[in-house]
C-alpha cells in the first residue's frame, strides 16, 4: 500500500514538472548568434530535475508531457518540426545526464553527467537538424536552406553558408542553452529535491 502511495506521488510529481516545464516553453529568448526562430528556454531544467529523481526513462516522459501539455495550451506554429527538434534533444540531454548520474549519484557525477550530455546533445543539435529538422522545416514553410542560411547571418555575422550556420551557430547555441540548464541544476537541485522527496514520503 505505502509502494503504491509512493508510486502514485511519484507520477503526480513528474506530471507536475513536466507542466511546469510546458509553461517555461513560452518563457523564451532569442541568443544574438542564433537563427531568429531558434529560442533559448529553461523547460528543460524541470525535465532534468525528473531523470535525477526518477531516472532516464522518467526524465524522458516527462519531456513528452511537456511537448504534450505545451500543444494543449497553444497549438505548433512550426508544423510540429518545433516540437520534434525539441523532443529529440531534450530526451539525448536527460538521458544521457541520468545514465552517468545513476552511476555516481555525487555531485561530481552530476557534474560530469551534464557536462558530457551537453557536449553529445550538441552535436546531436548538429546531426540532427541538418539532415532532419532544417530541411523539414524549410519544406514545410517553403523555403531554402540558403534562405535559412541568410536568417542566421543576420544575427552571427559568421554563418556564410549551411557549414557555418551549423558549426558556428546551432552547435555553440546549444553548448550555452544546455550548459545554463546544467548551472542552475547544479545550483538548485539539491534543495529542490529535498522537498520533492519529502512530498513523495509523506
Amino acid at each position: 500500500m505505502e509502494k503504491r502511495k509512493l508510486n502514485t506521488r511519484s507520477m503526480i510529481m513528474m506530471a507536475m514538472l513536466g507542466a511546469i516545464a510546458a509553461v517555461l516553453m513560452f518563457l523564451e529568448i532569442s541568443v544574438p548568434f542564433a537563427p531568429g526562430f531558434v529560442k533559448f528556454d529553461l523547460s528543460d531544467l524541470p525535465v532534468l530535475v525528473s531523470g535525477f529523481l526518477f531516472g532516464p526513462a522518467l526524465g524522458i516522459l516527462t519531456a513528452s508531457i511537456k511537448i504534450i501539455i505545451k500543444l494543449v495550451i497553444k497549438p505548433t506554429s512550426t508544423a510540429f518540426v518545433g516540437e520534434l527538434s525539441n523532443f529529440i534533444l531534450a530526451a539525448i540531454f536527460v538521458g544521457v545526464s541520468c545514465l552517468i548520474y545513476r552511476q555516481n549519484k555525487t555531485k561530481k557525477g552530476a557534474m560530469i553527467g551534464m557536462a558530457i550530455s551537453t557536449l553529445v546533445t550538441a552535436v546531436v543539435s548538429v546531426l540532427t537538424n541538418w539532415w532532419v529538422i532544417f530541411p523539414m522545416y524549410a519544406k514545410m514553410f517553403g523555403m531554402s536552406m540558403d534562405q535559412l542560411v541568410q536568417i542566421a547571418a543576420a544575427t552571427n555575422p559568421l554563418v556564410k553558408d549551411v557549414v557555418t550556420m551549423f558549426i558556428l551557430s546551432i552547435f555553440p547555441f546549444n553548448i550555452f542553452k544546455y550548459g545554463v540548464i546544467s548551472l542552475v541544476t547544479l545550483l538548485i537541485y539539491k534543495k529542490i529535491s529535498n522537498i520533492l522527496k519529502k512530498y513523495m514520503q509523506s
